[in-house]
């Protein structure tokens, strides 16, 4: 059986890839138009899983959680709180140019050899590509800029929000406020952020529209290492609770050399992606500085008084921020095994957490053309959609092993078959999706089953 690291040296992206777009998870952004470069749109398996992850996480960090609070800030916000935050300024990237094939590359990139071998020419980098010369390193802004109203003037500029923290930020009073709560005070928020990046790659790992799941934790600076250490862990567990495979993650800490210019320390967890270890999340120490610079900009008092001590003081913040996107091909990679069904042909399973699995059960009469028994099967999943907060399938073409390997590919975990038995005593068979073991259980039984499975 091969192993998912002899899968990883047989092109295991590609596998994934093609996967997402055969079976309805992710295809290419106006593919009837020819594509849009590294825009991706997701299909209804996708949604789903995209669903699940972002709904397990504000679960867990807000929903069962007394001191963290959510929030859903507009992504067009006033060009003043990107000159406060410091984007306007440093949010950039490294640029270079190739003179003849006038492809571009993020110069840090390059050098590291990201793009392929580096080739040098004395004491210059050449394109590694064609191996013309390259222009003078500039720096380009990641933000996208656009126009607020019918004129198109340096007035009515506007931004399209690069992250979903600062508006976090700004509502720090806010939901502090309505909240009534004390430090420690978490905001959560899930949404678009926009990134004008000047080498998309990977699929859907590095994108120039994403989505963000962001919480910005409020504390004593006297606490803040603490905290930090906490966040760290808890991040990391999550990641491991939802199926990740311990032996492809990693907390890899920042050295201070690359240390954002607002953090007092960051780790990344990182995953071991068939291109290399890349980022999935990352749990930085953002001290004080996002509250003090809107504060001085903004001229509205952003600190948090202390009724004990009766001080007043900045809190520092604690940001664990994971992208959707990131974390769902990480877990589709992790999940892909391929098997040899005893009829010699290869099974292909995803073996995802059913917590993510974008379909929970597959229904399936025996053969479809007995009528009674199609009729029951359709009308146990009628039931089941209407009961259950899950996706339920539904599906009677092909044999029952083609239905099953069907189901098997795109991360069902149990199918339910509907057969002679059942219209005696009211009985179905329940197959797993990694054991292929099966059980019988009532009718009756079923709802219930799923519930403690989940």
């Amino acid at each position: 059986m091969p192993t998912n690291s002899d899968l990883k040296e047989n092109n295991l992206m590609e596998k994934i890839v093609s996967l997402c777009k055969r079976r309805g998870f992710v295809v290419q952004n106006s593919e009837i138009y020819g594509g849009l470069a590294n825009s991706w749109d997701f299909g209804p398996l996708g949604v789903e899983v995209k669903r699940n992850i972002k709904n397990y996480w504000w679960k867990k960090n807000v929903i069962q959680r007394d001191d963290v609070f959510g929030l859903d800030s507009a992504i067009i916000m006033n060009p003043k709180v990107w000159e406060a935050s410091g984007h306007l300024k440093s949010f950039s990237d490294p640029l270079v140019e190739c003179k003849s094939c006038h492809n571009r590359f993020r110069f840090d990139d390059l050098k590291e050899g990201k793009y392929g071998k580096v080739v040098e020419k004395g004491e210059k980098y050449l394109c590694p590509y064609c191996q013309g010369e390259l222009t003078e390193e500039k720096k380009f802004n990641l933000m996208f800029k656009t126009f607020l109203g019918p004129t198109e003037d340096k007035a009515s500029i506007v931004y399209l929000r690069p992250e979903t923290a600062q508006g976090i930020f700004i509502n720090f009073k806010y939901i502090l406020n309505t909240s009534r709560q004390k430090l420690p005070l978490g905001i959560a928020q899930i949404g678009k952020s926009f990134r004008n990046e000047i080498t998309p790659s990977n699929f859907i790992f590095r994108v120039r529209e994403f989505e963000q799941m962001e919480l910005e934790y409020f504390v004593n600076p006297q606490e803040d290492e603490k905290w930090y250490q906490y966040w760290r862990e808890e991040r990391f567990n999550w990641f491991l609770k939802l199926g990740l495979k311990k032996e492809n993650l990693r907390l890899r800490e920042h050295q201070k050399d690359e240390l954002a210019h607002y953090a007092k320390a960051c780790t990344d967890i990182e995953y071991k992606f068939p291109f290399g270890w890349g980022e999935l999340e990352g749990i930085a120490n953002r001290t004080d500085y996002d509250l003090k610079n809107h504060q001085k900009y903004s001229q509205k008092d952003l600190q948090y008084f202390d009724e004990e001590t009766k001080q007043s003081f900045f809190p520092y913040v604690i940001e664990p921020s994971v992208g959707v996107e990131r974390s769902m091909l990480a877990f589709l990679l992790d999940s892909y095994c391929e098997e040899e069904a005893e009829n010699g042909e290869k099974r292909i399973v995803l073996k995802l957490n059913p917590l993510l699995s974008p379909i929970k059960m597959a229904i399936f009469p025996l053969v479809r053309n007995q009528e009674i028994i199609r009729k029951k099967a359709q009308e146990i999943y009628f039931a089941l959609k209407q009961e259950l907060p899950y996706s339920i399938d539904y599906d009677e073409v092909g044999s029952i092993g083609r239905r099953y390997r069907r189901q098997d590919e795109i991360g069902t975990p149990w199918c339910v078959t509907i057969d002679h038995q059942t219209l005696e005593d009211d009985t179905v068979t329940i197959r797993d999706r990694d054991t292929m073991k099966q059980e019988r259980i009532s009718i009756k039984e079923i709802k219930q089953w799923l519930q403690e499975k989940i």
